[in-house]
């Protein structure tokens, strides 16, 4: 008697394999703004170290700016797919945000538990035209944001989990 093996894959108990979901991605330019702050830590971080060791002139101490350089280039290569990573739906009843990639990362806000909505978009947000939408429920440990979004989608989102929050508080 021969079995088959399991094909590989997400098995039937994952709980971030949901098929019936229609996941929406977030901005791509996100990807550029993150860059854009990695981008900033570099010469931050390596300008001074690898002065300090050329003015002093030790060998060893060249392994400062050897070990912040493959930091941030691993940094940069691993942000495109965290960003593709991110991402929102939408149900009847709550939103769900995933994220991650090797430590993956699944957050169900229920409607009737959102307190309010923020939309929030800084200088270097304003500049790649993305903003940031954050969910406050009663409890603080909760991390409902969603970076990224054009700034349109950001607003329709605020409005429609807004009024889908005051639907599901006047049930109660």
């Amino acid at each position: 008697m021969t079995t088959a093996a399991a094909a590989p894959g997400p098995s039937a108990a994952d709980p971030f394999d949901l098929h019936d979901v229609a996941w929406t991605p977030v901005s791509p330019r996100l990807a550029g703004a993150r860059l854009l702050v990695l981008a900033v830590w570099a010469v931050v971080l390596l300008v001074p170290t690898s002065v300090l060791a050329a003015a002093l002139g030790i060998a060893w101490l060249w392994a400062v700016p050897g070990v912040l350089a493959a930091l941030l280039l691993w940094g940069a290569l691993v942000v495109h797919r965290q960003v593709r990573a991110l991402r929102y739906a939408e149900r009847d009843d709550d939103l769900l945000i995933r994220r991650g990639i090797m430590f993956r990362e699944l957050v169900v806000v229920p409607y009737g538990r959102m307190q309010y909505v923020d939309v929030s978009s800084g200088p270097l947000a304003r500049r790649f035209d993305i903003a940031t939408v954050q969910l406050h429920t009663a409890a603080p440990g909760t991390d409902a944001t969603i970076p990224g979004l054009p700034p349109a989608e950001a607003a329709r989102l605020r409005d429609r989990l807004a009024s889908r929050g005051e639907s599901r508080l006047a049930g109660l």
